[in-house]
């Protein structure tokens, strides 16, 4: 079957094309973002495979139906970029890979976390000024602490158990309760109360409808004088301009964010030659605690290896049976017609 790859990146190549040796495919690479604009380069295509930031809303799932594509494979957990209900009434499958590698994101926020605090980011880059003092970089024990977790899947319970290892207390806000979790020593509370007693907030939940804005300027202004935020999950779980107004009011002590509501026309591309015109993220860039990655909480060579593996059973599965053949695990729920 041939498949159109969206929003290829130089360094996925390798991993799909050791991933798709030997199954018979035709793949075409596209550089491009999937969009109604893009979907007719799929022309001829059974299957697209896109990314996180690509726009499939109805008018770009319809041509890429009117292309001949009959399954969508997301190389990503989350499907909230997607318009399900179109995929649903065309009749076009829906898979994704719910899973790659929890322990990838779980550790980058980590990282976010140890760089804010110590401050290793400005004493780095200090040192290369042959500046090495340490006035304005004190930090805090991460042991004795209270860390709120939201969401405790698969990157959520592996991150409260890394900051169990620190010696944290660790709280938890998720609709289902996780027993191996408890049995950790994590205790599940409101939403509201993690926010009020944590030093530092994490968030691992997926964006839904229920949870967009999760963190918005009621949930930033019950956070404690100088609490940290964290963020590798999704963009539009926390209300950016709030968020904007918490830092300009001195409430938080540090924000590392690996997501943003607006990343689509930002991350995953070289602008170091372009001007910002997004104010609020070129706002958001001028605070002192605030670190910024793009969308790399993912990127390790253990999840990318898993991505292309399970991207690629994913469209095999489906040239091979149909949309009934797609693992159940893999597949995105698609809703009934009327529901």
């Amino acid at each position: 079957m041939r498949v159109a790859f969206f929003s290829v990146k130089k360094y996925e190549r390798p991993f799909f094309d050791d991933a798709a040796a030997g199954k018979g495919h035709e793949i075409d690479y596209i550089e491009a973002p999937a969009s109604a604009a893009t979907a007719g380069l799929a022309q001829g295509c059974g299957a697209a495979c896109v990314f996180v930031n690509d726009r499939l809303d109805r008018p770009a799932v319809e041509r890429l139906k009117q292309a001949g594509v009959g399954m969508i494979a997301l190389r990503s957990a989350g499907f909230n970029h997607v318009d399900v209900e179109a995929a649903a009434d065309l009749g076009i499958a829906l898979a994704r890979v719910p899973e790659y590698s929890p322990h990838a994101v779980a550790e980058h926020a980590v990282a976010l976390i140890l760089t804010l605090n110590r401050h290793t980011h400005r004493a780095f880059n200090r040192v290369r000024e042959h500046d090495f003092s340490i006035d304005g970089l004190m930090g805090f024990d991460l042991h004795g602490k209270t860390v709120g977790c939201v969401g405790t899947g698969k990157i959520g319970s592996v991150f409260c158990r890394i900051m169990t290892g620190f010696g944290c207390r660790v709280l938890a806000a998720d609709p289902f309760v996780s027993p191996d979790m408890e049995k950790l020593g994590v205790r599940y509370v409101t939403l509201d109360e993690l926010a009020s007693s944590s030093d530092i907030v994490a968030l691992h939940c997926p964006l839904t409808p229920a949870t967009r804005h999760v963190i918005d300027r009621p949930r930033l202004e019950m956070m404690k004088p100088g609490a940290m935020l964290i963020n590798t999950s999704r963009g539009g779980l926390v209300d950016t301009p709030a968020l904007v107004g918490a830092l300009k009011a001195r409430r938080l002590g540090g924000v590392g964010l690996d997501v943003y509501e607006e990343e689509a026309d930002l991350f995953f591309r070289d602008l170091s030659e372009e001007v910002i015109r997004d104010d609020v993220f070129a706002r958001l860039l001028t605070f002192p605690n605030v670190i910024v990655t793009s969308h790399q909480a993912f990127f390790t060579r253990e999840a990318m290896t898993a991505i292309a593996k399970v991207s690629m059973k994913n469209i095999d599965d489906f040239a091979r049976g149909g949309p009934g053949a797609i693992d159940p695990a893999n597949a995105v729920p698609l809703p009934r017609r009327g529901a």
